[in-house]
């Protein structure tokens, strides 16, 4: 690496990590507000449970008078009054716990639907209240109405029979709506007590103390002449966002402050809500930001500052370094291997980096932030290792854009370009093996092979377990023709049975190939290959080191209609993208068309694994391992056919990533450690070439869990909730840059239309499930079959198309019906109003196109619709081809 790209990289690093903290800064500027005052002119909301202490357990679990006491005696001298909730057991020696702290009580009693525990609690708040000269006011119920627990005609009986019963004013406290809506109430009662919450109004928190303003001032309209006392208002420190209405302990800070000082200049009488947090809430419908309304947490410390600016993050300087130096560590990895990137290349990586670190930094601690149960934990921990997987996902496919485009060079073809032409021509053994193939279509292969311009070379036909002679025969005799025509040169095989499917066969080649023969070429029986094809492939075999010299796969019938248009659009983003950049770190995939091999070498190995079903990448695996190099020519050299069906298209997609998985296990601790020898590179590539595959694998899991998790909201809406807004967020940003990613490079790179692009982009999405599938089973199966992609087959018809992608259709409608039910339910219940709900609802439509492309790449294989609806397929290989000039062309230049 030279001094000026040493120097372009410490700048690029050095620049961004000065806007990642310029932008922590901008966001945690401090904000001047109305301090709190030393003395509240009005009262905390007090519910004295802590320690793990619950209502819902208050026969084993009250708390003690001593914590009753503590939690009481944190207040004096902060506020001049306290309101509680209920007053049976231990709570009854609330007044005279607030008396000896010199603070006045707003007694609350709790009302619901058991009639029995009702009169004990109406008994003892009339008997506290007469008993207690420090007892201001009663509450008869709480928000009774509001939740449906008691209707007017039995709140009303109970207000009337309080208010009979003792001297003090008497109410019930309930949401101002439910006031309004029910202004009869106010003839029960003395003074109204109303709460008001523009957070469950979705509220931004600039204008929330104004909303508290004007309806107050609404009450006082509806209801004139009755004193108005607001008994909560507040705002939650953690939790999901409602409308516009954000919770965080900065905006709860900036409420209750502005509030403060607004309440003083309009006289108004007030609860704040509350004095502690209450994690007992958790399991409530509230949970989620029930526990997180107090001025001081659970530990009854406070969350805030009281007199000081407030700032968003108080350790945003702890959070923008942790994310700084995970950047600087990420791009220190990117840049020394790639060291021909451009500097907009740096530059387009360290905004990626830089903003996934901050990003997942930020996650990370928001959720550290609440308070955690076991099962809270599990479920984070879940959700953060399933987030690391999109990450690792999203930096892997910014690594390859940043490649594919800001490279200077591709030094390595450029080397073998200058460099690596032998002139010797040594002897050719070409393999193709063939099972029960179309005899048509195999002796056009022949033909095209017979007429190579190339001086020394056989051809070897392996005719594999086909049981039918009418299909196998014709090909032998055409051999014989052939071989009379050019002796030495052709022979053909038939052999039954045999193991091993393509691997056996070629193995069998391999055993009766000419012994003067140095050079094993592979293709499949159905390309017809350019007369070319070895004169400019053969010389790249220079040195003793290069085992592997390949071309692209391509294909000639792209023109036959839509869908094979859409499939050979596909197919050509890994060959003219991915194999490129694979080619820099002599990392690219082994595929068993169009390949080379030295023949010492694939002897050195052991031959083709029959026990792998993708044995081409797992030969060239095994070849890297022994430090030998490969080499990719993005010419085509050849072309062959494309799956008839959409059945076959994702059968074929099946085996590579079966195979790939097949590989994974076999050779995990190669590519885990460096110990086998392969090079970082190729360790990367190789991996990092697999992640899209196993995150397919795992979005069926999300999947699954996703319909799962949606069923459960719609039966259970108020105790399950949507996911967290920012696990969801992830996924979609991962789909939305994978998509910008195939858009870009295809039209820079490979040279595609829009269509096309589409096309591409709908027939990758279409094989998501069957890949997905391929993982999964290739993880905890070892034996799946051997799949031939037939040749020349029948289209399907309509029911079979939709047949053919039924899993996927099931999906698609599971998740189309989770995401309206989920709305749907959430809505007619009044819940969430929220961007949670609303990215989740987003989340399931997106999960479902994959699901919607395969069904509708499954039509377009039975309708056969005409390929010109793209344009012109054949261009894009003209656009790749054009790029890189053959090595011969570029010697004789």
């Amino acid at each position: 690496m030279t001094a000026k790209t040493r120097l372009s990289n410490f700048l690029v690093v050095a620049i961004f990590a000065l806007l990642t903290f310029g932008v922590w800064a901008y966001l945690n500027r401090p904000t001047e507000e109305p301090a709190w005052p030393p003395l509240i002119k009005g009262g905390f909301c007090v519910a004295p449970w802590k320690n793990g202490k619950s209502p819902f357990d208050k026969d084993n679990n009250m708390p003690t008078v001593e914590e009753i006491d503590s939690d009481i005696g944190l207040l004096e001298g902060k506020a001049t009054a306290i309101r509680t909730y209920e007053v049976l057991g231990t709570f009854a020696q609330v007044p005279e716990i607030a008396a000896k702290h010199k603070l006045n009580v707003t007694l609350g009693s709790w009302l619901d639907k058991r009639l029995d525990n009702n009169e004990q609690e109406i008994a003892a708040l009339v008997k506290l209240g007469n008993d207690n000269d420090n007892v201001k006011r009663l509450l008869v119920g709480n928000e009774n109405l509001t939740r449906g627990d008691l209707d007017i005609e039995a709140l009303t009986q109970y207000l009337d029979r309080v208010r009979a019963e003792t001297h003090k004013p008497v109410s019930t406290a309930e949401t101002w709506n439910t006031w309004v809506a029910n202004p009869e109430l106010a003839e029960h009662v003395d003074f109204i007590m109303v709460h008001m919450l523009p957070y469950w109004e979705g509220v931004p928190v600039e204008r929330a103390v104004d909303h508290v303003v004007n309806r107050m001032d609404l009450m006082r309209r509806v209801f004139p002449g009755k004193s108005i006392v607001i008994g909560e208002v507040g705002w939650p420190s953690e939790g999901r966002t409602r409308g516009s209405a954000v919770p965080s302990v900065s905006n709860e800070a900036l409420f209750l402050r502005r509030f403060l000082a607004r309440a003083k200049k309009e006289g108004y009488i007030f609860y704040i809500m509350e004095a502690f947090d209450q994690t007992w809430k958790n399991a409530t419908s509230e949970r989620g930001v029930g526990a997180y309304w107090g001025v001081y947490d659970e530990d009854r410390q406070p969350k805030f500052e009281f007199t000081d600016p407030i700032v968003r993050v108080p350790e945003w300087h702890t959070l923008a370094a942790v994310s700084v130096v995970i950047s600087a560590l990420l791009l220190g990895v990117f840049f020394f291997n790639s060291r021909s990137l451009r500097n907009r290349g740096r530059s387009f990586l360290a905004v990626v980096v830089y903003g996934v670190a901050t990003v997942t930094v930020w996650i990370v601690y928001d959720y550290s932030q609440q308070y955690l149960t076991v099962s809270s934990v599990l479920v984070g921990l879940l959700l953060i290792l399933g987030m690391l997987g999109v990450i690792a996902v999203l930096l892997a496919e910014a690594y390859e854009w940043a490649e594919a485009h800001w490279v200077t060079v591709h030094s390595r073809a450029e080397s073998f370009s200058r460099n690596g032409i032998s002139t010797h021509l040594p002897k050719v053994s070409v393999h193709v093996p063939a099972y029960n193939e179309p005899p048509d279509m195999l002796i056009e292969t022949l033909d095209a092979l017979a007429a190579l311009d190339y001086p020394n070379f056989e051809v070897l036909v392996i005719d594999n377990n086909t049981k039918d002679e009418a299909v196998w025969r014709p090909v032998e005799q055409y051999c014989t023709q052939l071989a009379q025509q050019h002796p030495g040169r052709f022979r053909f095989f038939h052999v039954d049975p045999l193991a091993g499917f393509k691997a056996g066969a070629l193995n069998y080649a391999l055993r009766n190939t000419a012994p003067d023969a140095e050079i094993v070429a592979v293709i499949d029986s159905d390309y017809k290959v350019d007369r070319n094809w070895l004169r400019d492939m053969v010389p790249t075999f220079t040195e003793a080191s290069m085992g592997i010299v390949q071309a692209p796969q391509d294909y000639r019938d792209e023109s036959d209609n839509g869908f094979k248009a859409m499939c050979y659009a596909e197919y050509k983003g890994f060959f003219h993208i991915g194999m490129i950049t694979r080619n820099e770190r002599n990392a690219i995939i082994q595929h068993g068309t169009m390949t080379l091999v030295r023949r010492n070498v694939l002897d050195a190995v052991g031959g083709w694994a029959e026990w792998c079903i993708t044995e081409d990448a797992e030969l060239g695996l095994r070849i890297f391992q022994r430090g030998y190099q490969a080499h990719y020519l993005p010419r085509s050299y050849g072309q062959g056919v494309m799956p008839d069906t959409f059945i076959d298209f994702k059968k074929q997609r099946f085996r590579w990533a079966y195979g790939a998985m097949q590989i994974l296990r076999a050779h995990s601790s190669a590519l885990l450690s460096r110990n086998h020898g392969l090079s970082g590179g190729q360790r990367y590539h190789f991996l990092a070439g697999w992640l899209p595959w196993l995150a397919d694998g795992f979005n069926l899991l999300f999947t699954s869990g996703a319909i799962a998790w949606s069923v459960a909201m719609m039966f259970a809406p108020r105790d399950i909730e949507p996911p967290l807004m920012a696990f969801s967020v992830l996924p979609l940003t991962l789909f939305a840059f994978k998509l910008m990613k195939l858009i870009h490079l295809y039209m820079t790179r490979v040279g595609a239309n829009l269509r096309q692009t589409i096309a591409a982009a709908i027939a990758g999405l279409a094989l998501s499930h069957t890949i997905g599938i391929a993982v999964v089973k290739g993880l905890l199966t070892r034996n799946e079959p051997f799949f031939r992609t037939p040749k020349l087959a029948k289209p399907h018809g309509l029911l079979a198309a939709i047949s053919a992608a039924r899993q996927e259709t099931a999906l698609m409608l599971a998740l189309w019906a989770c995401a309206f039910g989920v709305a749907y339910v959430s809505v007619k219940a009044n819940l969430y109003s929220g961007p949670d709900l609303s990215v989740w609802v987003i989340v399931l439509i997106i999960q479902s196109s994959p699901y919607f492309a395969a069904l509708l790449v499954s039509l377009a294989s039975a309708f056969r619709l005409p390929a010109t609806m793209l344009g012109r397929n054949r261009e894009l290989l003209r656009h790749a081809n054009g790029q890189t000039a053959t090595i011969q062309e570029q010697v004789e230049a």
